[in-house]
Order: C-alpha cells, then structure tokens, then sequence
C-alpha cells in the first residue's frame, strides 16, 4: 500500500514475524550467555532464577529456530543474491562512510541486510541441533558430546555479534528503520535514498 507521502514496507506478518522471531533470540541469547559464563550468571537471577532459565533456554530456542524457518517462508525471495548485490558489497566503504549516493541502488534489502539474515537464518540451525544434541546427550555418543557444545557456543557467538551489529544499524545507523518495523511505513524519500529499486517497483516512478 502506499500513499502521497509513505510506502508501506512491512506487513502486518512480516513485523508480528521479526518481533517474535527477535524477542525470543534475545531470550535465548541473555540465558545463554548467562549458562555460558559464571561472571555473567547475574543474569539468570534477573530473569527468574538459575532453574527457570535452564528450563526455558531449550524451549525458547526450538521457538526461535520455529521463527527462523518462518522468517525463511516470508523473505526468502527477498533474500536472494543479485549481481548487483555482490557490487554493493565490493563498494560497502562508501556505505560504512554515509555515501550511499556512490552505491549501487538497491532493492527491498541491500547486500548487508541479506548477509546477515543468512547468518542468522543458518546459525538457527545449527544452534538447533547442536543444542538438541547438549539438550538430550543421554541419547548423543560420548565422542560427540564436546564437539557439539563447541559448535553451539560459536554459532551462538557469531550470531550475538551479528545482532549487535543490526541492533546498531536498525536505530543509529539507519534512522527510520525501526520505526518502519514498528509501524510498517517509510516515506517515499527514505525509500527512494535507501532502496531505489524496490522504491521503482513499488511506486512505477523511474526517476
């Protein structure tokens, strides 16, 4: 839907979609790192107690890798590879700097916003069944046991890394990109200065 002064840029689904999906990652995350390490342990207490967030850290992560796969059936096509994306990767200095006018105009998502779906989209993954694996290890050989708890702290490290850095873009980076997640719309200017393609289509205005 658009207007004489906004573009709709996401549904009602995708948000209900990326809150839930990001709500329960910073659940799993914050008990996570509060399992992972005795001076972070603070944590635990903050959030209901050492047992409760041994409970719920397994459960709120199978519901975080349920929204993954979600989250996949709504964007993947979005989140497909271009040519035009891999030149925008090899000119991100210029987006880093705040000179989007020297970048290659972009569609709905630009090459660093689908790099880091993937991330997170195939970290999900092997969070899952790594953590299946630490979650029942009666039923993992002995031999399999270490690897996988090794496997889950790294993914869950790339993927704590990664949410910083989209936490940061999302609110200072980008201004107007929390506030489209919250309330769906962009204007036309903000659309047209960060997503010139997908802004063309939407609208049907070449210029």
């Amino acid at each position: 839907m658009t207007t004489a002064n906004e573009i709709e840029r996401y549904t009602f689904r995708e948000r209900i979609c990326h809150w839930t999906t990001g709500f329960t990652y910073l659940y799993c995350m914050l008990t996570g790192l509060a399992l992972y390490s005795p001076h972070l342990f603070w944590i635990a207490f903050a959030l209901g107690g050492a047992p409760t967030s041994r409970f719920w850290h397994p459960i709120m992560g199978v519901v975080f890798s349920g929204c993954a796969i979600w989250m996949h059936e709504v964007w993947q096509r979005d989140m497909l590879f271009t040519d035009n994306d891999r030149r925008w990767l090899k000119e991100v200095k210029n987006y880093a700097e705040n000179r989007d006018e020297l970048l290659p105009p972009q569609d709905r998502f630009n090459a660093g916003q689908k790099e880091f779906y993937w991330v997170m989209f195939w970290s999900a993954i092997v969070l899952l069944i790594s953590g299946g694996a630490m979650w029942f290890p009666e039923y993992m050989p002995i031999w399999l046991r270490a690897p996988m708890t090794i496997v889950h702290e790294c993914a869950a490290l790339i993927t704590i890394g990664a949410f910083i850095i989209h936490i940061y873009m999302g609110i200072f980076f980008v201004p107007g990109g929390l506030r489209a997640m919250c309330f769906g719309y962009v204007t036309r200017g903000w659309a047209k200065a960060h997503h010139l393609l997908w802004y063309r289509s939407v609208t049907g205005d070449s210029e």
